[in-house]
């Protein structure tokens, strides 16, 4: 098997390294680099930084220059298209969930146009028209939640996410239809995230193989065929009936235009759709189910949220989370402590540089890794300690808190992902009481491709404090 891995890894299209210049490289192969990756990110992120110091050189599936020095960071994301270039198929790990039309993707001028594209519908009050979706969704599902009766908290905030998602994509998260795709979704990402081994067949192209039913690779494209399916008819029917006062994303998707003139394909919006809906709900999830269990692990920080939160009243509207710093600051704080993801989007070098006291030549690609740098003492103080006061003290630039990445691959959703995180936070926190039901220290590991909790997070609900909405019927 390994022998395949070594021939397609010399087919590929990747730019040799000057590896005369570049010291600190990692000397095992990279088939074992890869499962390093995979199966104990963190530890061999932290293991490298320790031997390599702020830029080491690292083989996956192309040699990369990775720096977690915020100097050189800047350096390289506010110049992308001079002195960097974003690597073409530099994502294409993703490629088997999200498709080759995906903004993930695709690169240059494509993914230009689809980025400002969906930009619009993401930032700004476009975005604040959703918050009342986001409460409302929230109070459906914390409504059938039991008190003293113990639940896992990730699965009930990522229904939450993926109906609000599927709301703010497809114009509804209620019905036969919505509900047999959200069932479909949660059942297609389970056999990537569920087990690291899985994640293997991502970046190891010859896992994937469709032996049956029963193989890996197998259950996972029946599953995306039937999603596939599902979006598919979402994507016909709204072709078919046309509503201009419909303000959902994929009708926006379906009214726009390239530069030629030309609508996008029923695969090129399948692509996009599918992205929203995976990126928009698992890594808001993953952030909310880490900041819940920080916020209820430290009293202190449940105590000063809780008395910021009250402090606007009974009834309030989702934007007003907006206005509140501790509720800021903890969200940040999460974000900082374990990113969701670890590393930028790689960039490949278009002039001679000089980064962190090494020459690099034109065609090097450099990755910065977002975790090594919001794990830096000297920018964060006993970086291991969860500490939200941290954002109050300072202002952190772009280059030394970055969990959305930055330069021209900055999230999309970023702005949609943190105010969603904080209307779902407020109203959890405004309506009920909640307790860890064990003290044990929850760790990192790889779930999927984002960094989540490393075993299931039982919560309990000690009472509800308030039977009617906090928020008002309008935003």
């Amino acid at each position: 098997m390994l022998g395949k891995y070594f021939q397609w890894h010399k087919s590929i299209n990747t730019v040799k390294l000057p590896m005369k210049l570049i010291t600190n490289k990692l000397q095992i192969p990279a088939p074992l680099q890869i499962l390093q990756f995979v199966f104990n990110p963190i530890s061999w992120m932290e293991a490298c930084a320790q031997r390599y110091g702020d830029i080491f050189m690292v083989k996956l599936n192309q040699p990369e220059v990775w720096v977690s020095n915020p100097e050189a960071l800047k350096q390289i994301l506010a110049n992308d298209n001079q002195d960097f270039r974003l690597l073409k198929n530099g994502n294409m790990v993703f490629e088997p969930i999200l498709g080759r039309h995906s903004v993930i993707t695709v690169s240059g001028d494509e993914h230009h146009h689809q980025r400002q594209l969906l930009m619009t519908k993401l930032h700004g009050n476009r975005m604040r028209t959703y918050g009342q979706v986001m409460s409302q969704v929230t109070e459906e599902v914390i409504s059938q939640w039991l008190v003293s009766k113990p639940f896992c908290i990730q699965s009930q905030i990522q229904s939450i996410t993926l109906k609000v998602i599927m709301q703010a994509v497809l114009g509804s998260h209620k019905g036969k239809q919505a509900e047999e795709l959200e069932t479909s979704l949660v059942l297609m990402l389970d056999h990537i995230r569920s087990s690291p081994y899985k994640v293997l067949q991502l970046y190891f192209p010859f896992l994937q193989k469709d032996l049956g039913a029963w193989s890996p690779w197998g259950k996972f494209i029946r599953c995306k065929a039937k999603v596939d399916r599902l979006l598919y008819a979402e994507i016909e029917e709204n072709l078919k009936k046309s509503d201009e006062s419909r303000t959902d994303i994929l009708s926006l998707l379906i009214a726009a235009k390239d530069k030629n003139g030309e609508s996008m394909t029923c695969e090129e919006l399948r692509d996009e759709l599918i992205t929203l809906l995976i990126v928009g709900h698992e890594t808001t999830a993953t952030a909310i189910v880490w900041a819940l269990y920080w916020i209820h692990k430290i009293p202190r920080v449940k105590e000063k949220l809780l008395l910021e939160i009250n402090s606007l009243g009974k009834f309030f509207k989702p934007s007003n989370v907006l206005q509140l710093p501790y509720l800021n600051a903890v969200c940040n704080e999460t974000l900082r402590i374990y990113p969701l993801r670890m590393l930028t989007f790689p960039r490949v070098v278009e002039n001679r540089i000089s980064l962190c006291g090494y020459e690099l030549e034109p065609g090097t690609v450099v990755t910065g890794c977002i975790y090594l740098v919001h794990q830096r003492e000297d920018l964060y103080t006993n970086h291991w300690q969860f500490n939200p006061e941290r954002f109050l003290e300072k202002q952190y630039s772009p280059y030394e808190f970055i969990p959305f990445g930055g330069g021209e691959r900055l999230c999309i959703g970023m702005a949609f992902a943190q105010f969603e995180m904080k209307v779902v936070l407020a109203t959890i926190l405004a309506n009920c009481q909640l307790d860890l039901v064990s003290n044990t220290n929850i760790l990192p590991q790889r779930d999927g491709l984002v960094t989540g909790p490393n075993c299931l997070i039982e919560m309990v609900m000690k009472r509800r404090l308030q039977s009617e909405s906090n928020f008002l019927a309008k935003i």
